[in-house]
């Protein structure tokens, strides 16, 4: 076998002219979210509201203001339906419609962007709302909420993915991964974990191998860490940079490999660890949310 270089992103396999199945468009129920917990989460620490049908709750290309300031209003807020049906449009087009128990506008909250569609009740409806203040002291009280929305995203992100590959279409690979944690949070998140969790790799050492069961997620303080997926580079992680998220936080197996390609020192972070920065620090939970959320725009960008 061709040995694989570690110190580039290799680039992606041609289509194959095969048609692509017909896959859904909508990603199932994931088996991660509770929609008591949620509710639980929303009455706790957001305000309830009442919506006509036929009112907006939200509007497309809407923003949302940084730092989740002026968030009174819709633009600001993300919802959980307590009662009645909703509907989502996009560009004229009718996307879903959700009902009681389901979460709608966390992306646009957390990531600072855009709504990516409106939202209008299609019933009466009651619902409970949050801005991302309101979300941060959520995460501090009950910090396995974070969990649970990181591993819905990742749910979403393995279903666009999978549509990527019926295709027979490969990810377009993000060579350089932005920071997850900007220097001055890496520097908090640091002193918020136990000293032993810092730990030291070689150049050309294996950090964790695809397929392992994995009890910890990394982030890198200094080098960078290849990340390759079947042998082939999909992405390059520098300081501030996160990876092996998606095993410690649903424990499913590891889903890439890791090399070190200089000198690396990584903070290895258990369940537990990670929990208890959270409920010291929400910061750190909205940082690993907005760069998942991103991750998952970026894929379903490609999907179209």
């Amino acid at each position: 076998m061709e040995e694989l270089d570690f110190t580039k992103p290799q680039p992606a396999a041609s289509p194959a002219p095969a048609p692509a199945p017909a896959t859904p468009a909508k990603a199932p129920a994931s088996q991660f979210y509770d929609p008591v917990v949620a509710g639980k989460v929303f009455r706790a620490f957001g305000r309830a509201e009442q919506f006509a049908a036929g009112a907006t709750l939200f509007e497309e290309d809407q923003k949302v203001a940084p730092g989740g300031f002026f968030s009174r209003g819709a633009a600001g807020r993300m919802y959980f339906i307590e009662q009645g049906r909703v509907a989502l449009v996009a560009g004229g087009r009718a996307l879903d419609t959700v009902g009681a128990g389901e979460v709608i506008g966390e992306m646009a909250v957390i990531t600072e962007q855009p709504r990516s569609a409106t939202a209008v009740a299609k019933t009466g409806c009651t619902a409970y709302s949050m801005s991302a203040e309101e979300l941060k002291g959520a995460l501090s009280r009950m910090p396995e909420f974070a969990m649970m929305l990181m591993s819905v995203m990742f749910d979403r992100l393995r279903f666009a993915t999978a549509r990527l590959a019926a295709r027979r279409v490969s990810a377009a690979a993000r060579a350089d991964e932005p920071p997850v944690f900007q220097p001055a949070l890496l520097e908090r998140l640091e002193a918020a974990l136990p000293r032993s969790a810092m730990t030291r790799y070689w150049p050309d050492s294996v950090i964790m191998r695809e397929g392992q069961t994995g009890a910890y997620m990394y982030v890198v303080k200094q080098g960078t860490v290849a990340i390759a997926v079947r042998e082939q580079v999909v992405a390059v992680v520098h300081p501030g940079g996160t990876f092996g998220e998606m095993a410690l936080v649903d424990q499913s197996p590891r889903s890439a490999t890791a090399l070190a390609q200089t000198e690396c020192q990584l903070l290895s972070i258990d369940r537990a660890s990670l929990i208890e920065a959270i409920k010291a620090q929400p910061a750190f939970a909205m940082a690993m949310l907005g760069a998942f959320a991103e991750r998952l725009r970026h894929t379903n960008a490609q999907v179209g």
